[in-house]
């Protein structure tokens, strides 16, 4: 981890991306392997904007998993094939609230209380908003999308 925090105008998602937490209605927090950064968007923008990056938008990839999984709602979304970097939301995007996770960064997670807690492989520890049954459905649902474009 580096010292402080920078903060960033635009980000686009990398294999080195863990987590995109919403702060507040046009900042984010970007959790990256060894790094953390303030984003001046919003965690949609993040996702679309990473999407168009790597070639198609949030909407094609969301039609994308609908297609090949049946899964509309919540939908895990490839960001980018080729280094399988695959994200699911917490919640509905159409929350502010609503983080995205990176499916190949976790390690494990546990219930904690109401909500869950993800342990990352690089020893990082994140407590979410979320039941752990929605976690693991959530979890599930990815691993399913990840192993139908590995097919």
């Amino acid at each position: 981890m580096n010292g402080g925090i920078n903060t960033m105008d635009n980000y686009e998602i990398s294999p080195s991306t863990i987590a995109i937490i919403p702060i507040e209605k046009k900042k984010v927090k970007v959790i990256e392997e060894d790094n953390n950064y303030i984003v001046l968007k919003s965690t949609n923008e993040i996702i679309n904007n990473s999407c168009k990056f790597f070639g198609s938008s949030y909407i094609g990839r969301h039609e994308g998993t609908k297609y090949l999984t049946g899964i509309n709602y919540k939908a895990p979304i490839i960001i980018e094939e080729t280094n399988e970097i695959i994200f699911f939301p917490t919640s509905s995007p159409r929350y502010e609230n609503c983080c995205w996770i990176s499916l190949k960064h976790i390690d494990k997670y546990e219930k904690e209380l109401e909500n869950s807690k993800i342990i990352f492989k690089n020893g990082i520890n994140l407590s979410l908003d979320i039941s752990f049954g929605s976690l693991q459905n959530q979890i599930l649902r990815s691993n399913l999308l990840r192993s139908i474009i590995r097919d």
